[in-house]
């Protein structure tokens, strides 16, 4: 189902049971006493979606500043590989020759096998890791002579410490979730809570109290899901694909 298609229906459904609610507490409940009740109502209506708002912008912040550095660190990872294998083409043959095959065998498995995986939200188990410890064991069991082999080999020790550490970030973002099962509680009960309060007001006529509730419920709805699509930046609506892992197979001529 398409994400804006996903995203309408949560829109549509939060507004209606909104609307219903309204309708059905104006005219089945007691007019009585209810516009009494604006002061009090409006200051807790004031408290609890002004907490509501700083929980829904924050977590909404983390989640895109997550997902942007998601797509950074892909691209990180793919860079500091390709300048593995050009460190490891400077020393003595057969070095260059297998960093460059080992890397782009790295490079399939991710975009063949762990990207379905990220996909689904699950954990990468496949042989990325074993690859990663072939070419390090390459790059260390080279020989060197001279300053200049020496630096090469050390650009190449150093650049794969970059591949490992944003490995580790890429497949841990895939399958650990960015909101907490407590945090969804506070944000549904919060978003909740504030669709029902305004239902104590009174004054408005029925139409107008039917369209604001339902009018709130929307736009609750929409930040949650919102939320719910960045949760994983590598599916939903985020859904970051391996095109930097596809770019560095294009450095190394293996596209």
């Amino acid at each position: 189902m398409s994400v804006y298609l996903s995203g309408l229906i949560w829109v549509l459904s939060a507004s209606a049971a909104a609307a219903v609610i309204g309708y059905l507490v104006r005219r089945l409940g007691l007019d009585e006493g209810r516009p009494s009740n604006n002061d009090a109502a409006g200051q807790v209506f004031t408290i609890v979606s002004g907490l509501q708002a700083v929980v829904l912008a924050f977590v909404l912040v983390t989640l895109f500043d997550a997902v942007a550095d998601a797509r950074e660190g892909a691209y990180r990872e793919a860079q500091a590989l390709v300048s593995v294998s050009w460190a490891a083409d400077s020393l003595p043959a057969p070095t260059g020759d297998e960093a460059r095959e080992l890397s782009v065998r790295y490079l399939r498995t991710v975009v063949g096998e762990e990207w379905s995986v990220m996909q689904e939200g699950g954990q990468v188990v496949g042989p990325g890791w074993a690859e990663l410890d072939r070419l390090r064991a390459a790059v260390l069991q080279a020989p060197a002579d001279g300053d200049f082999e020496e630096g090469r080999k050390t650009e190449a020790i150093t650049q794969l410490g970059q591949v490992y550490e944003e490995r580790h970030e890429r497949v841990t973002r895939a399958f650990d979730r960015g909101v907490v099962a407590v945090v969804w509680l506070v944000l549904i009960l919060g978003s909740v809570v504030c669709v029902l309060l305004p239902n104590l007001f009174g004054g408005t006529r029925l139409f107008p109290h039917i369209v604001l509730v339902s009018t709130l419920a929307g736009a609750l709805a929409l930040l949650l899901f919102a939320i719910f699509q960045l949760q994983n930046p590598f599916s939903g609506g985020s859904r970051i694909g391996p095109d930097a892992f596809m770019w560095a197979l294009e450095r190394l001529g293996q596209s």
